[in-house]
């Protein structure tokens, strides 16, 4: 073996050995559909935080999750799937919901690509809303949407509270900012860390966002039962 290869077959011991736990699987698993702070991990798998912290700390060596800091509350930091690992996600077919709704804050640029990457990629109907909307879709937004050939209309943003009266039990709510997931806490049940491409204000920022929202669609979409499938 060349020492490229060598050093492949270390880094996949060391997925494997981190993952050769019931805890670590599950915390995998929850990662999985969305991104979580150490103290909602901890409440739950009901696993105490100094013992959550230990094994946390060996999946981030391992490269197995990452964490950022909030972007709203500097004291938090979220944890997510740092890449798919070599074992795949032990996470069961989730209920299908009526509708999703992706919240962020502004409701100009995260939410709605959210919208327009789902409801290429599920045939469950979507809507986004902002706590704190502003005035217009994000200039950023519209155009990465236009060069992946993405349908998101200018349309102007929305509150969460005008929609709030239509919310049904079965909607689905996912947050796509750490600001409104922070603001609107366990109604939001799903909550994705993606950075604020409007607060770079660059194409690549604007990028970064569609690919990471794409990924996290692509593995989450699935889950959902079809609807069509009784």
């Amino acid at each position: 073996m060349n020492t490229e290869s060598n050093a492949e077959l270390a880094r996949r011991v060391a997925v494997h050995a981190a993952l050769a736990d019931p805890t670590r699987l599950q915390v995998v698993d929850l990662l999985a559909i969305g991104d979580a702070a150490s103290s909602e991990l901890s409440a739950r798998l009901g696993t105490p935080s100094n013992l959550l912290a230990h094994h946390l700390k060996i999946l981030e060596g391992a490269g197995v999750i990452a964490r950022r800091p909030s972007e709203g509350d500097g004291r938090r930091s979220y944890w997510r799937l740092a890449a798919e690992p070599d074992v795949a996600p032990g996470v069961p077919a989730l209920a299908t919901p009526g509708r999703v709704v992706f919240v962020c804050t502004a409701n100009t640029a995260r939410s709605h690509l959210a919208v327009a990457l789902w409801r290429r990629a599920s045939p469950i109907p979507a809507t986004s809303a902002g706590t704190h909307p502003a005035e217009r879709v994000a200039r950023g937004a519209l155009a990465v949407a236009r060069r992946h050939d993405l349908e998101l209309p200018d349309v102007a943003p929305r509150r969460l509270d005008e929609i709030i009266p239509a919310l049904v039990a079965d909607d689905l709510v996912v947050t796509v900012c750490d600001r409104a997931h922070e603001e609107v806490g366990g109604s939001a049940p799903v909550h994705w860390s993606v950075p604020d491409p409007v607060a770079v204000g660059t194409s690549a920022a604007f990028e970064r966002a569609h690919d990471d929202l794409a990924t996290r669609i692509r593995r989450f979409a699935p889950l959902l039962r079809d609807p069509g499938s009784g």
